[in-house]
């Protein structure tokens, strides 16, 4: 670097001062300088860049007076205020001047003696100010005389340790006899901050300057000690692995020259370049190298040899410091999102959240997501979208199925053919340390003797565990707190507590119609036109075909049928294109039944018309938000209840308890309580080969119930959920919009929900405006008030 405004380019030198040094009374030439303090009886060559520096030694030469050197309080400042400079200086003369073509100016100056400014007479072209000089306390006591000798010690041993003090600087020394002489000289020499130094040239009490010095060569001295056991420390090191390194090639050469180097030991250096390479922590790293060391020593063909070559690739192959840059740019992130999804606002957010924490923060763990929905919602999807939002790789392990702790951590090398789990393996497929991972179908983890795949998650879905994952095949830790995992399920409840609470659960809505037009026109439609070799010259789908599909050939909460609708569709004009009628072909929802036959499911109310015995009730499955009906059949008997429908066993005890709140409440209801003696009570959920289960169809079955029993009938426009307990109440349920938007596909304009469950209504801000206005609710608190909302009157 070249040399700035006034920096030393050589090593400061005493010289001789006068006994007495006069300063002047008149305005004399200030000199700022930087990065350096100027003591009295020091002679320093400076290089002055700065057009006004250059004035004031030029001014100070013609009119041979001396100058003031004050130093500033801010070295990077390139041109300094008056305010800017310490008031207390040197009083300085040019010894010598020399201009350089460039403009610049090399000038030796002699410090003469302390001086303080008094007030500034001129700022331009340069500056000028008054000063004063500064009278130094002097004692000559033996405490003066103990702290100088103190001094001349400690730095005859920097001297000694430091390769900056020149040897000729301890004599000069050990020669002055006058304290302020010495403190002077030893504070130039001495390496510390220029501050101190500053500090050092404003104390005018001798002693106390001794005593501060005394301090400062005690904290410089501990520095070089401990600079030189570094170097010693170092130097040794150098010489044993210089020692060791000489040995290796002089035994590498003798065995080359005997032709006895055998293919281990060539190998062996192989893995240890490719360690090397690798980046691996330390800890990581003398283990591998423990392993070819083993290696070196087996014979070629040994069968534990091909053990240890598999362990080492895998070692070497993982990607300890590769790493993808993210992309931070928040509104490029948006874009893409939007781009590439409808709606689910809450999931773009939480990845916008990330993106913004990550651009303020540079070392982020990366987050635990878990994504729980119906199928065919882009659940997996949004993880690809997420992926190329970030810059970051995209990898997936679908978790369905499997069954043995093994596939997540791996097998100990003790089993023949072990290998790592699936987390390594999939790791190393993607060659990034900081991946998108998505573990699909999390719900569907299964369990036997082989372990719990479940519990091994724990340490992997941990942000404060998974910076040390330990796979059982590699034995040592691989850090995977920069994945960015993604968990997606079905639904909740199978996932266990304990891996729940390790994950932010984002839960996923099922789209109502309008959504699912919309994402067919936006996405389904022109990528099956693009997988089917068609242009929207040969095909194209009016909105109302679109909305035919959704209500008469799908019932999902997902759009996965509906695309297959649309590739039917598309797939039958492919056929007549490729037979040569290359006309438009447009898909309305007149001649949609031509493409696909019968309507396949009707739209409207559940129930044609107001029945005895027949309820409408909500269910919430792994599939979405779904309607089902609630029949009841009475016939003479002797008071036993049937249930049939495949019902699970909570879903049974809902049943048992709407059968006792109606036989408590039978007087009030208009019901005679002998007929409960002598009447069988046969309750059926249609759809029988499906399984169902859980408490929210209490109070349909109670209504049901109760509408066969007074033959009233109930209202088909109403649809219900809510628990039943023995006292009439009705209790909270779950998946509330799921259910909201199953009455509104089914085309039923009340819905009785549980009072509790207000909140969540409320909470729905991603909820349409038109299921909304469409739909009425009816909050219930008791079974009284549900009786009363869905029975006709008598």
């Amino acid at each position: 670097m070249p040399p700035s405004d006034d920096q030393p380019i050589e090593d400061e030198t005493p010289t001789s001062q006068p006994e007495t040094v006069t300063v002047p009374d008149t305005p004399l030439p200030v000199l700022p300088v930087r990065d350096i303090v100027v003591f009295p009886h020091m002679v320093v060559p400076l290089i002055v860049v700065r057009p006004a520096s250059v004035l004031a030694l030029r001014d100070a030469k013609n009119r041979g007076s001396p100058l003031a050197l004050l130093m500033q309080r801010d070295g990077d400042q390139d041109d300094p205020e008056p305010h800017e400079l310490y008031e207390v200086g040197c009083l300085a003369r040019s010894l010598s001047m020399l201009e350089l073509p460039d403009g610049t100016m090399r000038v030796v100056v002699e410090g003469l003696t302390r001086v303080r400014l008094i007030r500034f007479e001129q700022t331009e072209p340069f500056l000028r100010a008054r000063v004063e000089g500064l009278p130094e306390i002097e004692e000559s006591t033996t405490e003066v005389e103990a702290l100088m000798r103190t001094i001349v010690q400690r730095f005859e041993q920097a001297v000694n340790l430091s390769r900056n003090i020149p040897a000729e600087a301890l004599v000069q020394v050990m020669n002055i006899r006058d304290s302020a002489r010495l403190a002077d000289l030893v504070a130039a020499y001495l390496n510390i901050k220029v501050h101190a130094k500053q500090q050092l040239l404003e104390s005018l009490v001798v002693k106390e300057r001794l005593q501060t010095l005394s301090v400062l060569l005690s904290q410089e001295l501990e520095i070089l000690e401990l600079e030189r056991k570094i170097h010693t420390r170092v130097r040794d090191e150098l010489q044993n692995s210089q020692r060791e390194f000489y040995l290796r090639e002089q035994m590498r050469a003798i065995q080359d020259e005997l032709g006895e180097r055998e293919g281990t030991t060539v190998e062996a250096d192989e893995y240890r370049e490719k360690i090397a390479e690798c980046g691996m922590p330390a800890e990581s790293a003398e283990k591998a190298l423990k392993e070819v060391a083993r290696l070196e020593k087996m014979p070629t063909m040994a069968p534990e040899g091909y053990v240890i070559r598999t362990y080492l690739d895998w070692l070497v192959a993982l990607p300890w410091q590769k790493r993808t840059r993210d992309k931070l740019d928040l509104k490029r992130a948006e874009s893409i999102l939007e781009q590439d999804h409808y709606g689910l606002g809450k999931v773009k957010e939480r990845v916008l959240e990330f993106l913004a924490v990550r651009k303020l923060v540079r070392n982020v763990k990366g987050p635990i997501l878990c994504f729980i929905g119906p199928p065919g919602v882009g659940k997996t999807s949004i993880g690809r979208s997420i992926a190329r939002a970030l810059g970051r790789k995209f990898i997936r392990l679908s978790l369905g199925g499997v069954r043995d702790e093994a596939e997540i951590r791996g097998h100990r090398r003790t089993y023949v053919g072990s290998m790592p789990g699936r987390i390594i393996q999939t790791i190393r497929h993607a060659a990034s340390r900081n991946p998108v991972f998505m573990l699909d179908e999390i719900d569907k983890l299964g369990m036997d003797f082989r372990g719990d795949p479940a519990s091994a998650l724990l340490e992997v879905l941990d942000p404060e565990q998974n910076n040390t994952f330990s796979d059982h095949y590699l034995e040592v830790p691989f850090d995977l707190s920069e994945v960015m995992f993604i968990a997606t399920g079905n639904i909740l409840d199978p996932v266990p507590p304990a891996l729940q609470d390790r994950m932010e659960v984002i839960h996923f809505p099922g789209y109502v119609e309008e959504e699912k037009i919309q994402i067919a026109t936006q996405f389904l439609v022109p990528k099956q036109l693009k997988q089917n070799g068609l242009t929207p010259d040969h095909l194209r789908f009016s909105t109302g075909a679109l909305q035919v599909l959704c209500r008469y050939y799908t019932r999902e909460a997902g759009v996965r049928n509906l695309e297959r609708e649309i590739a039917s569709i598309c797939r039958k004009t492919a056929k007549r294109v490729a037979q040569g009628d290359d006309q438009l072909k447009r898909a309305t929802a007149q001649s949609v039944e031509k493409f696909l036959g019968p309507r396949r499911y009707l739209h409207g109310l559940a129930e044609e018309r107001d029945e005895v015995a027949v309820a409408t009730g909500l269910t919430y499955t792994e599939h979405g938000g779904d309607v089902l009906s609630v029949e009841v059949s009475l016939s003479e008997g002797k008071g036993e209840l049937s249930l049939t429908g495949q019902m699970g066993d909570v879903m049974k005890e809902s049943a048992q308890a709407a059968l006792s709140y109606t036989r408590s409440r039978a007087k009030a209801l208009g019901i005679e309580t002998q007929r409960f003696a002598k009447t069988d009570i046969h309750i059926h959920v249609p759809a029988g080969a499906i399984p169902k289960e859980g408490p929210s169809a209490g109070i349909t079955m109670a209504t049901a119930m109760v509408s066969a029993l007074t033959e009233r009938p109930v209202r088909r426009d109403v649809a219900l959920t809510g628990e039943i307990t023995l006292r009439g109440k009705v209790l909270p349920v779950g998946g509330v919009r799921e259910k909201v938007l199953a009455a509104h596909r089914a085309g039923i304009p009340h819905v009785a929900l549980p009072r509790e469950n207000e909140k969540d209504l409320k909470d729905l801000d991603d909820l349409p405006s038109n299921v909304r206005r469409d739909l009425t609710f009816h909050f219930v608190d008791h079974m009284d008030d549900v009786i009363a909302c869905a029975l006709l009157p008598p």
